[in-house]
């Protein structure tokens, strides 16, 4: 794999938008990592040289592998939920969203770890669980005409439904826009919902 030369770093403290973008860089080539070999098969010293960055740059924003692993489970969230739009966006806007992160190649690579590694990593099943699906049954919940946890458990399975099972396996690729959009809109005729704003 050919690396692109590194931008040089400035010298001095960095501004807040420097560390952001450092930490995006360090997720980016974690999860990189992670999905080309698995998570026991990367080491903190491999993070930090595809990401061009100490150990000790890595310690200082995450920890150890489990906390990025969480880090960026709880980034493609933020992205779907609380950074596209925010609360005011319409039902179906979230569950196009939805569908398109968690269908994605980077959300169908976080799945798979998840499911390899969860028994060798005490309480990282949990965290994957409240900061991922439990996140995205909230939002939802929040944005039906009734409040329904229920209802909002199974909107998010019909949002995932057999085409995730099938992203899982490798057997179809990340569906385009136009079929995100289709498949919110079909779960949430299923439930009732498709008028729901």
């Amino acid at each position: 794999m050919i690396m692109e030369p590194a931008e040089p770093r400035k010298r001095g403290r960095p501004t807040g938008a420097e560390r952001e973008r450092r930490r995006d860089e360090l997720l980016d080539a974690a999860v990189r990592l992670f999905v080309e070999r698995g998570f026991q098969g990367v080491s903190l010293d491999d993070i930090a040289a595809a990401a061009r960055v100490t150990k000790r740059t890595i310690y200082a924003y995450f920890g150890d592998r489990s906390e990025i692993f969480v880090a960026a489970v709880e980034r493609l969230r933020l992205r779907t939920i609380d950074l596209a739009g925010g609360p005011d966006d319409s039902l179906e806007q979230l569950a196009v969203r939805i569908v398109e992160a968690l269908h994605s190649d980077q959300g169908i690579g976080l799945h798979r770890l998840m499911i390899t590694e969860a028994h060798a990593f005490d309480g990282l099943a949990a965290r994957f669980y409240s900061d991922g699906p439990a996140a995205y049954i909230a939002a939802l919940r929040v944005r039906l005409p009734e409040p329904d946890l229920t209802l909002a458990r199974s909107l998010f399975t019909l949002l995932l439904g057999e085409r995730h099972r099938q992203r899982l396996l490798g057997l179809s690729p990340a569906p385009t826009p136009r079929q995100s959009r289709e498949q919110a809109r079909s779960a949430l005729r299923v439930l009732g919902l498709a008028d729901s704003r």
